[in-house]
C-alpha cells in the first residue's frame, strides 16, 4: 500500500487506550487540504468545515501532530514539511475535483466529482465506490471510466453522458481527464460537504484497491 495511505490510516486509527474515534480518513485528507490552502487554520474553522465537534477536531489535530503532519502555534494549525509531501502524493493520484449540479448520472441535489489517475483497471462495477460513499452517510457515488474521450459505465460500452453534452464538457474542462482515468461523483441531499466527503471516501477506497491489485 502507498506510504501516504498507510499514514492516513494511522492518523485515523485509535491510539490505545483511547476511545473510538469520530473522524475518518476523509476528514484527515480534508484537514490537510484546508490548512495548506489557508496557510493556517483555527479549530473553530475546522469544526465548521468538517462538520465535527470541538473535541473530535482537537483529537484529530493531536493525531496529525503525532505523525508530524502539522504544527500548532498561537495563530492556529499549520501544515508541516512532511504534511506537504504527503498531500502532494495524494494530489498526484487525485489531481482535480469540482462541484457539479444535479444531473442524470448523479443521485442527489449536491454532487461532487473527483478525478483518479490511471485507475480504470481497478474498477469493477462501481459498487465498492458506492458502498464507500454510503459509509460516509451520503446517498452514494457514481463511477465513470474515461475511454476514447467518453465517460463510460464500468465494464460496459455505454457512454453515460451521451445525452449530457453540457456535463461532458464541464468535466473535461474542469478535471482534464486522460485515457483510463476514473471520475467518481459523490452525491447527497444534505450538503455539498457530504457529497465531497462521499467522493473522497470512494476515491481513497479505490486507491487502496489499486495497491492490493499491485501487490
Amino acid at each position: 500500500m502507498h506510504t501516504y495511505v498507510k499514514i492516513l490510516q494511522k492518523v485515523a486509527s485509535r491510539i490505545a487506550p483511547s476511545r473510538s474515534l469520530s473522524f475518518e480518513i476523509v476528514h484527515v485528507f480534508k484537514t490537510l487540504q484546508l490548512i495548506q490552502e489557508r496557510g493556517h487554520v483555527s479549530r473553530h474553522t475546522l469544526c465548521k468545515k468538517l462538520g465535527l465537534g470541538e473535541g473530535t477536531v482537537k483529537t484529530l489535530i493531536k493525531h496529525l501532530k503525532i505523525y508530524d503532519l502539522v504544527q500548532t502555534d498561537r495563530t492556529g494549525t499549520r501544515i508541516s514539511e512532511r504534511g506537504n509531501k504527503l498531500l502532494s502524493e495524494l494530489v498526484f493520484s487525485m489531481p482535480a475535483e469540482m462541484s457539479i449540479s444535479k444531473c442524470s448520472v448523479a443521485l442527489g441535489n449536491f454532487n461532487y466529482a473527483i478525478l483518479l489517475k490511471q485507475m480504470a483497471y481497478v474498477i469493477k462495477t462501481g459498487i465498492e465506490q458506492r458502498d464507500a460513499a454510503i459509509k460516509m452517510n451520503a446517498l452514494g457515488a457514481t463511477t465513470l471510466v474515461y475511454k476514447d474521450k467518453r465517460f463510460m459505465i464500468p465494464k460496459t460500452n455505454f457512454d453515460a453522458l451521451h445525452k449530457e453534452h453540457k456535463l461532458h464538457t464541464l468535466l473535461v474542462e474542469g478535471l482534464n481527464p486522460e485515457e483510463d482515468d476514473v471520475v467518481i461523483i459523490g452525491s447527497d441531499n444534505k450538503s455539498e460537504r457530504s457529497a465531497e466527503f462521499a467522493a473522497k471516501g470512494a476515491a481513497i477506497v479505490t486507491i487502496m484497491n489499486h495497491d492490493k491489485h499491485i501487490f
